[in-house]
Order: structure tokens, then sequence, then C-alpha cells
């Protein structure tokens, strides 16, 4: 009989440790993720901010083990939810996670439902699944309540995906990740696509659900905007590590920033500002497959030291806000 594995104590609902995850391509080995650290707890709401292949969704498919087979792979770290290590558990426990437990939300919702089944048989195959006892006029009730609660009549569950805006598909979407209540929801890009005032509609909906469920939220986005109007904390993510870390008033507060995530905010318009154009990045990230030796964003940095081209950073922290920069952590030295 195989022994119960332990649960690890822990404060946080999700606990990810020092994760290396890595592509195994015919062309190079691609380092996606270098050392990521993050912590969830109950009822937060977190968001996940970089550019384009900073390994975000790569994180929260490595949450769930839906890494592409033979190619993607956890080379080291743990993930720890609820107390258990994931990466010690067999299929069928993840079966049992995915979708009642953790929920996420798929980048496109044009092809994340099934256009040859209505989106009421779609909401109610995760009841089927995780509730196979549950009576049938109850999962039906429930699939009606779910679509009530974001905004789409209850009889419009009998029409299939085409039927349906973007902006519809995206809330049927949410609803499939909702349906089983689950402490945590990864919702990758939610609002990308949809125009501002449906955007809003968005995250006002996931707010409340939020609230009704206590539900975890890790937001994956590249827009700091939707994060300040969304989110609790902040996790800035840079060649698949955590460049920094604190609640929304002190990443926004700008006074004190990690120079990349100084670079982001003054990507985002200013009403009050007179300048022409705004302030990019300049450059690119770094090759995953050839990752530099010391801090991977010294190439673009324009307050680059010597050190930083050698010498990965240490965090500097004040009053829980984590900054990896040599900017800082040396700043500290001297105190």
């Amino acid at each position: 009989m195989e022994e119960k594995k332990k649960k690890v104590e822990t404060d946080s609902l999700l606990d990810i440790e020092n994760l290396y995850v890595q592509y195994d391509t015919d062309d190079a080995v691609v380092h996606a993720l270098n050392g990521l650290t993050l912590q969830v707890y109950r009822g937060e709401k977190v968001g996940l901010v970089g550019e384009t292949g900073a390994g975000k969704t790569t994180m929260a498919l490595s949450i769930l083990k839906l890494l592409p087979e033979k190619i993607g792979r956890i080379t080291s770290g743990s993930i720890c939810y609820d107390g258990d290590q994931l990466l010690d558990q067999k299929e069928a426990y993840m079966l049992g996670l995915r979708g009642k437990r953790v929920s996420m939300i798929f980048q496109d919702p044009m092809t994340s439902l099934n256009p040859v089944k209505t989106v009421g048989e779609q909401i109610i195959e995760v009841l089927n699944l995780h509730f196979p006892k549950m009576a049938k006029e109850e999962k039906q009730q429930r699939v009606d309540d779910i679509l009530a609660m974001v905004g789409i009549p209850a009889e419009r569950k009998k029409e299939f995906a085409h039927q349906f805006s973007g902006g519809m598909k995206q809330r049927i979407v949410i609803a499939m990740a909702l349906i089983a209540q689950p402490e945590l929801l990864l919702a990758d890009e939610p609002t990308t696509a949809l125009d501002v005032t449906i955007q809003a509609q968005i995250l006002d909906m996931m707010s409340e659900l939020k609230e009704k469920f206590n539900t975890a939220v890790i937001l994956i986005t590249h827009d700091l905007g939707v994060v300040a109007e969304f989110c609790d904390r902040v996790v800035v993510v840079y060649s698949g590590k955590v460049v920094e870390q604190g609640t929304v008033e002190q990443i926004f507060s700008r006074t004190k920033n990690h120079p990349y995530t100084a670079g982001l905010l003054n990507c985002i318009p200013d009403l009050e500002s007179t300048a022409d154009r705004l302030i990019p990045i300049p450059g690119q990230m770094p090759d995953p497959a050839h990752l530099p030796q010391g801090c991977y964003f010294a190439e673009r940095c324009g307050q680059c030291m010597e050190i930083c081209k050698r010498v990965q950073p240490e965090a500097y922290e004040e009053d829980g806000h984590q900054i990896f920069c040599h900017l800082y952590s040396r700043q500290e030295e001297t105190i």
C-alpha cells in the first residue's frame, strides 16, 4: 500500500520555491523559468506582470502539470499547494485538482470552447467530472446560476460558441473556470483583445466572484493598468525570475523600483504629462537558450554597473517589498 504523502505546514495557499523549467527543442534548450519563487494566500489577488516570453504562462502550466509532453520539464524546485507537494503527485491526484480546486482561464476564448457542443454542455462537464453524484437538476441549476453571475441569460446555454461575441465567450470561459468554486484561479490574459468597456466589466465580475467564493486569483498580464485596478499585490517577472514584488501601493508609488519595473511604468500613458512620446525599454530580453551570467536585465539597463554583468543580485527587502537589484543591495550594505 502506497504511503500517504505528508502535508507541508505552510501559511500560503500556493508556495512556489526556486522553480526551474526548460523546453528541450530540436534547436536548443530554452530556459523558461530560472529560480522563480512565489507565494499566494487565500483570497488574495496577485498580478503577475512581464513582457511576452517572461515565463508567466509557463508558471501557470507548471502548477497544473500541463507542460508540453516530451518538451517541457521541471528540472528543480518545488510547488506546494495547500500543503501538498504537487511535483510528487500522480495524474489521478492532478485530475481531481484541475478544474475543481485550481482552475485556469486560458488566453484565447476563441480556441478554448468546443464548436460542436453547446456552452451549457461544456460548463456542465466540469460538474460531471468532479461531482458525479450531484443530481442532474442541481447541476442544471448551478449552470444557470453561474451564467447569470457572469451576465449571460440562462436560456442561452443551449447555444453554440459561434453565436456569442468575443466578450461573451470570455464570460463563458470564466463561468467554466468558476463553476466548481475553486480555491485558486489562474487567469492568463483574461482581458486581451477585449475593448476597454468589456475589459472593465470582466474585471468587476471577477472581483465579485472572488468576494463570493474567497477565490485567490493570479492575474497573468503585461498590462500594469489592469493590475492597478484589480490586484492586491504585484509580482514582476523578467526572463523567468522575479525581479520585484510588493503591494500595488509599493509598486506604483515609484519611490523605489527595479529598473525594469520603472521601464514598464514609464510605458503607461499619463494624462497629466505633456510628453509627445512614451519612453520604451531599449533592447530585448536575453535569448533564453543563452542567458547571461549576471543580472538578466543588465544589457538593457541604463544604470548597469560592472557587478551587474557578473553576479546575480540578491533581494533588497523593505516592509515586504522585494527588489532584486544591485542598486539597492549595495545601498543596504552601506547602511
